[in-house]
């Protein structure tokens, strides 16, 4: 399959053939941290192994760990069934490394239409389309750019892009040339004309790749991606597992916490009170 860029207006610009180019070892310009780093050092040769690209590895602890692994075929598209196989592909080799210590959910998911752009290759294909950049240190003080992309210079980290800006205040340079090895973020904006982009994209890749009316439920809809139904690590994200009920509340578990709580011990028996000998009473009133 192959990709084309727009102009200003929508319409399709030569490319001289540069998505059909596009290599799996391509480096990305953008690298995660930390466990998240290790997550995608591990998926990388396997998603390769499969004909796959990694996008990007994200972590994220809101409800329950998640481990969200992003990744495409070279022509740019991902549906569910590629999920499904890149999903069977890295479960086992997370299971069996473990970098996430914790419980978690694996979810695979394609890029979608505002897709994050991680590679030269991506701002070559997203030629005059509109989206956000932001570099870590900046140019002139500023870090966050919007624009149209016009036209990308080098290779690798050592690339410029050309952006047509959209947010020029007046004085203001209306081109930024951005170097990319001080990339920290870039994605899509989500237009009209990357729309019907997207649409056309999916439906030429179901018209050759499908071929049957059965198979097209397989393949996502071009602003759905392909998230899969989170994977339930065991653990208490366990599906069916039932929270257990604290024994003691919070705070005696807090009071009792260097020991067993269970076992604190019972008070002791209030002891009677004698009477007084003589005519007084139990409480040492004396009686009338």
């Amino acid at each position: 399959m192959e990709w084309q860029s727009l102009d200003r207006d929508g319409n399709a610009m030569e490319t001289q053939g540069v998505f059909n180019e596009l290599r799996l070892d391509e480096p990305r310009l953008i690298e995660e941290t930390g466990v998240a780093a290790r997550v995608a050092q591990l998926a990388q040769p396997v998603l390769a192994g499969l004909g796959y690209r990694l996008i990007r590895v994200k972590l994220s602890a809101q409800a329950g760990m998640t481990v969200q692994i992003m990744a495409e075929r070279p022509d740019g598209l991902m549906n569910v069934k590629d999920c499904e196989i890149v999903s069977a592909a890295l479960s086992p080799v997370l299971d069996a490394e473990d970098p996430v210590k914790s419980a978690y959910r694996l979810e695979i998911s394609s890029p979608g239409i505002d897709r994050p752009l991680v590679r030269v290759s991506d701002f070559r294909r997203a030629l005059a389309q509109e989206a956000r950049i932001e570099l870590n240190t900046g140019i002139g003080g500023r870090k966050r750019f919007r624009g149209r992309i016009g036209k990308v210079e080098g290779e690798g980290k050592s690339a410029v892009v050309m952006l047509d800006r959209g947010d020029a205040k007046p004085g203001e340079d209306a081109t930024a040339v951005l170097p990319l090895n001080d990339l920290a973020e870039a994605r899509l904006v989500l237009t009209e004309a990357l729309i019907r982009q997207s649409l056309r994209a999916a439906k030429a890749s179901q018209t050759h790749e499908l071929g049957g009316e059965d198979d097209k439920a397989g393949m996502a809809a071009p602003d759905e991606g392909c998230a899969l139904e989170p994977r339930r690590e065991p653990g208490r994200f366990a599906r069916g597992a039932i929270k257990a009920k604290p024994l003691l509340p919070a705070g005696v578990q807090a009071k009792f916490k260097r020991g067993n709580p269970m076992q604190a011990k019972p008070p002791a028996p209030r002891r009677a009170s004698a009477a007084l000998p003589g005519t007084g009473d139990r409480d040492g009133s004396q009686r009338q």
